[in-house]
């Protein structure tokens, strides 16, 4: 015979609430907002991250602390930085993300890839041919939404190490992280000049020829810059730099416009540079030979599409390197 205390006789027949229901007060739109307010540290920065008006974004973190009774944010200088508990609550909004996307995931291997998605960061420079390389699997499962961040490293790094996305494609792997790696492109780095540079008509340079040149470079946190650096150090050769900017296309035109020389990937370059009024410089040890990777957390399962996306890319760079008959 079975004794049920006051306190059990009052819950029979009741249902009690699940988390889920608890979290009820929380919108899924609310929960986007707040943890693109913490990655990216502001409010304008999420709001044009998820096309929305900033106006909505603010409204959305302020109905989320009220239906909390939490404070998630507080100001430091111009960024937003969350409380604890904001961070608690971030790490929660993460981890259900996690666990929805692994849910998309078998829910794709279910229906043989008809659906699903896969989130890819890149460093900036990739853009010049990540997108190519990603198209042939994109038509072949156009079920499949795949969502690239261009970022520069620093930025990519940070992404990794939130777990934001599963795969990444850099120059410089950190080492930090659980990372499996693979290297799938060579990435020859060259110094460029105008067309018109008195250097262009010299058949072999040193760097140290070079250093009395203005020098152009991109921001901090660029894997080019660092590569650059380093290659400078190895060689005893101090440049100090004239002016950063922030994309390959930006330096281009300003080395086009004759404010300097700049080391940059060959991928960023047109067939003949020529054409677009610049020139490659031939510079002992140069090109750099460097190498493009994608990375993957070794501590987390990828999805099958992310699965499915190395093999196909294994087995269509591996045709491509194959000597000529």
């Amino acid at each position: 015979m079975f004794q049920f205390n006051r306190s059990e006789i009052s819950m029979i027949g009741q249902v009690q609430p699940t988390g889920l229901e608890r979290a009820s007060r929380a919108t899924l739109v609310q929960l986007r907002s707040f943890e693109a307010v913490v990655r990216l540290g502001g409010v304008g920065h999420a709001a044009r991250a998820l096309h929305l008006a900033q106006p909505t974004v603010s409204t959305q973190l302020k109905e989320l602390a009220a239906s909390l009774g939490l404070a998630l944010f507080e100001p430091q200088g111009r960024r937003l930085v969350p409380t604890a508990v904001g961070e608690r609550l971030a790490l929660a909004v993460r981890e259900m993300g996690a666990a929805w996307r692994g849910f998309e995931d078998d829910a794709a291997a279910l229906q043989g890839l008809r659906r699903g998605s896969l989130r890819i960061a890149a460093v900036t420079t990739t853009e010049y041919f990540l997108p190519d390389l990603l198209g042939p699997f994109a038509r072949q499962y156009p079920g499949i939404q795949i969502e690239l961040a261009v970022e520069n490293r620093d930025a990519v790094v940070a992404r990794l190490e939130r777990g934001d996305d599963e795969l990444a494609a850099m120059m410089f792997p950190p080492q930090h992280l659980p990372l499996a790696r693979w290297p799938f492109l060579e990435n020859p780095l060259v110094i460029i000049a105008p067309t018109e540079h008195a250097l262009t008509h010299r058949r072999r340079l040193r760097l140290s020829d070079l250093t009395g040149e203005p020098l152009l470079v991109r921001e901090a946190g660029s894997g080019t810059r660092a590569a650059a650096e380093q290659a400078f150090a190895a060689r005893g050769v101090y440049w100090l730099p004239r002016m950063a900017l922030g994309s390959n296309e930006a330096i281009k035109h300003a080395v086009r416009a004759g404010l300097g020389l700049a080391v940059l990937s060959r991928h960023t370059l047109s067939q003949d540079p020529a054409r677009d009024g610049l020139a490659v410089l031939p510079v002992a040890g140069f090109p750099l030979r460097r190498q493009w990777h994608l990375v993957w957390r070794q501590d987390r399962v990828l999805s099958l599409p992310a699965r499915t996306l190395l093999d196909d890319l294994r087995a269509r760079l591996h045709v491509r390197a194959r000597p000529r008959a």
